[in-house]
């Protein structure tokens, strides 16, 4: 019985040990990412974001930034913003749970929900419509947004994204568990900060892979954000929610009309892009999809340039996509980062590949 005993407080202590370097772990985040925007409160929730008013100049109309799983609005901030300063109003702000935005009382759980929040947002800040731009999980959003706000949409650009259903719908386990009541709240509040400090910069690189992680990334882009257990927790309920969420969207994309250009590269280790955004280009009509051949999951990092000309293109302007691409494809043709370490994912429908 003393050994039993023992072994309980052993493990009590351990909790109580895990807890507390979290708590403090999650404190030294926030000290080292303070807020660098503005809040409004939008249904009882408080979003965080950066607005860029419109420059006088302006030669583009107003443009939303999404970003996607496990990140915040300095990831589509940092390298897009230099990139079009001057030509046109920006917004970018953090989702509903992650970076500094709150979750809200259950009214953010889903991607069109999150739509809504980014709708009402628009409204606040006097932006009547503007090019949507999503990143990966951002896509869905993305999708959501053009669907069901299509009055404030005048375009709809998808970088590598995460829209559709895929056989089996699996996720990563720490997604499925962080989901489970009970469990899933002590997980988040014990393991997620230490293992995935530990596990952060290897899994950055298969992010990026087969291109080169910028210098200093994860500081400047202030990723270490998402180890804070809520941030953590609402992650994991948007990429557990996914495949159920789109089963029922996917469906109702031929309802987009906006002007669409998806972005997607062929050495993506994230998410099936002969599935999302092949499925993009087949469900809205008149899409333009853009292979990158040696591209991984982060389109905006590398290839601000060819994004730039998607959201030109989308308003209006006579650009050539394809010859922008091959620009990219010269420039990182030589990149073999993450060989090695970042398996190729397996098409698990190779049938919707592209000639």
């Amino acid at each position: 019985m003393n050994l039993i005993y023992a072994a309980f407080a052993f493990l009590l202590a351990l909790v109580f040990t895990l807890v507390g370097v979290t708590r403090v772990g999650s404190w030294l985040i926030e000290r080292r990412n303070p807020p660098i925007g503005e809040f409004a409160d939008i249904g009882g929730v408080r979003i965080h974001y950066v607005h860029i008013p419109r420059p006088a100049n302006a030669d583009l109309p107003p443009i939303v930034f999404i970003h996607g799983a496990s990140a915040n609005l300095r990831d589509q901030m940092l390298p897009l913003r230099p990139l079009l300063e001057g030509r046109a109003e920006m917004l970018f702000f953090d989702r509903p749970g992650f970076g500094w935005s709150g979750r809200g009382p259950g009214n953010n759980e889903n991607p069109s929900a999150q739509a809504a929040t980014i709708a009402a947002l628009m409204d606040r800040l006097g932006i009547r419509q503007a090019v949507i731009v999503g990143h990966s999980f951002g896509g869905v959003v993305t999708a959501a947004f053009g669907r069901e706000h299509a009055d404030k949409t005048l375009g709809l650009v998808f970088l590598a994204p995460a829209t559709h259903p895929w056989p089996g719908g699996a996720t990563s386990w720490y997604y499925d568990l962080t989901t489970v009541p009970l469990i899933g709240r002590l997980f988040s509040e014990t393991l997620t900060y230490p293992a995935g400090t530990l596990q952060m910069a290897d899994a950055t690189t298969c992010v990026f892979s087969p291109n080169k992680v910028p210098d200093n990334y994860l500081g400047n882009a202030s990723i270490p954000m998402v180890l804070r257990p809520a941030a953590f927790r609402a992650n994991a309920t948007d990429v557990a929610g996914l495949y159920s969420y789109a089963l029922g969207a996917a469906p109702r994309y031929n309802e987009i009309t906006a002007p669409t250009v998806v972005i997607s590269g062929d050495r993506d280790k994230v998410v099936y892009a002969h599935i999302h955004s092949v499925g993009l280009v087949r469900d809205i009509a008149g899409a333009e999809l853009v292979w990158v051949h040696n591209l991984g999951h982060k389109p905006d990092w590398i290839a601000g340039d060819l994004v730039v000309g998607a959201i030109e293109k989308v308003a209006g302007k006579e650009i050539d996509l394809e010859a922008m691409a091959r620009t990219v494809e010269a420039r990182i043709s030589g990149d073999a980062y993450g060989v090695g370490i970042c398996p190729d994912i397996k098409e698990p429908q190779a049938e919707l590949a592209p000639g």
